[in-house]
C-alpha cells in the first residue's frame, strides 16, 4: 500500500454494533515517533491491538513493515513487537529469565543474545537487577523490563499502548528517552496517550476521538493552527466562573486547565477587543488575564468542542 513502516486505510472495528474505531487512515514512517491520541474510550487500544495482529478488523486495511497485517498477522509478528497497557511479564521470572523466554519465544540466536543484553541493560539501567524477580521491580523499572522482552528481536516497528500510564515521573523521562534512542536508530514507534503534554514530545500525532481522526500532524504545526486567541485566568476551580463566562459574547470556549481557566477568543482584533470588553462587563478585570499559548491539549478540546471557530 505504501512505503510506510505502518500504512493503515479506512480501519474499522465494530463490536455488536458499535463503532470503536471508525475509517482511520494515516501513515507511520520508518524511524518515526508517532502518537495516537485521545481520551479514554477513544479507540486507542483496540486500534493498537489490530496494528499487532492481535485483534482482527471488520474492515480496512494495515500494513506493517510490509506485511498486511490484517490479511497475514502471524507472517508481521517477526517484524514488530507490541507492548500492552498491561503489564504482560511473568513476576515470578527474574528480569533475566523473562528476556530469555521472550528471546525463545522470537528465535533469537544464542550467539547474538549477548551483545543484544548488554545494548538493553545499557539504555534501560537494568544490568543490576537482571537477577531479580520482576514481581519486585518498581512500577517504572517493570516497564523498561517490559520494553527490553519487546526489542530482544530486534523488531522493526513498536508498538506501546500507554507505556507511561501509573510511571512516576523520573522514570516516565526515562522512558522517553529510550523511545527517542529507538527511533534515532530507525525503529518506528507507533504509541498511545492519553496525557497530551507528553504527546507534544511526538514527532506526528493522531487526534482521535470516538473511534474518529479529528487531526493529524506534527505538534507544533496543530498547535499553530488553533483557530482563535487563548487567554489565562487564575480561577481557583470556580466552576460559577466558569459557567458564567461560557455565555458571554464573543467567549467561544472557557475551559479548566487545573485551577486555571483558559478562555478563547476571536482570532481578529476587533473581535477579541469586543469580547475583553464584554468579559470586564461580566466582572473580571482585564489585566487578570493573560495571552498564552495554545497547548496540544486546547488545540483537541477546540476540535472536540467545534470551538473556536472565529
Amino acid at each position: 500500500m505504501s512505503d510506510a513502516a505502518v500504512a493503515v486505510r479506512e480501519l474499522t472495528r465494530r463490536f455488536r454494533g458499535a463503532t470503536a474505531v471508525d475509517r482511520l487512515t494515516f501513515d507511520a514512517s520508518p524511524g518515526e515517533l508517532f502518537g495516537i491520541v485521545g481520551p479514554d474510550g477513544a479507540g486507542k487500544t483496540t486500534t493498537l491491538r489490530m496494528l499487532a495482529g492481535v485483534l482482527s478488523p471488520t474492515s480496512g486495511e494495515i500494513e506493517v513493515a510490509g506485511v498486511r497485517v490484517d490479511r497475514e498477522p502471524e507472517r508481521a509478528k517477526p517484524k514488530l513487537a507490541y507492548m500492552a497497557q498491561r503489564f504482560g511479564l511473568y513476576e515470578d521470572l527474574t528480569v533475566r529469565e523473562n528476556i530469555d523466554f521472550y528471546a525463545d519465544l522470537y528465535r533469537v540466536p544464542r550467539v547474538d543474545r549477548p551483545a543484544r543484553l548488554e545494548r538493553l541493560y545499557a539504555f534501560s539501567q537494568l544490568g543490576p537487577f537482571e537477577r531479580r524477580l520482576v514481581g519486585q521491580l518498581s512500577g517504572g523499572m517493570k516497564q523498561k523490563a517490559s520494553l527490553c522482552c519487546c526489542l530482544i528481536h530486534q523488531p522493526t516497528v513498536l508498538i506501546l499502548d500507554e507505556p507511561t500510564f501509573g510511571v512516576d515521573p523520573i522514570s516516565r523521562r526515562d522512558l522517553w528517552l529510550i523511545l527517542h534512542e529507538m527511533t534515532a536508530q530507525g525503529v518506528t514507534v507507533v504509541l498511545s496517550t492519553s496525557y497530551l503534554d507528553e504527546a507534544e514530545r511526538c514527532d506526528r500525532v493522531a487526534l482521535i476521538d470516538a473511534g474518529r481522526l479529528l487531526a493529524l500532524d506534527a505538534p507544533a504545526r496543530l498547535q499553530a493552527s488553533y483557530d482563535g486567541a487563548l487567554f489565562a485566568l487564575a480561577a481557583q476551580g470556580d466552576r460559577d466562573l466558569r459557567d458564567r463566562l461560557q455565555t458571554v459574547p464573543g467567549v467561544l470556549d472557557a475551559s479548566f486547565f487545573g485551577d486555571t481557566l483558559h478562555l478563547a477568543l476571536p482570532r481578529d482584533d476587533e473581535s477579541r477587543e469586543g469580547a475583553l470588553a464584554n468579559i470586564e462587563a461580566a466582572g473580571v478585570q482585564r489585566r487578570a488575564l493573560r495571552r498564552i499559548e495554545p497547548s496540544l491539549e486546547d488545540v483537541f478540546l477546540s476540535l472536540v468542542s467545534g470551538a473556536p471557530d472565529g
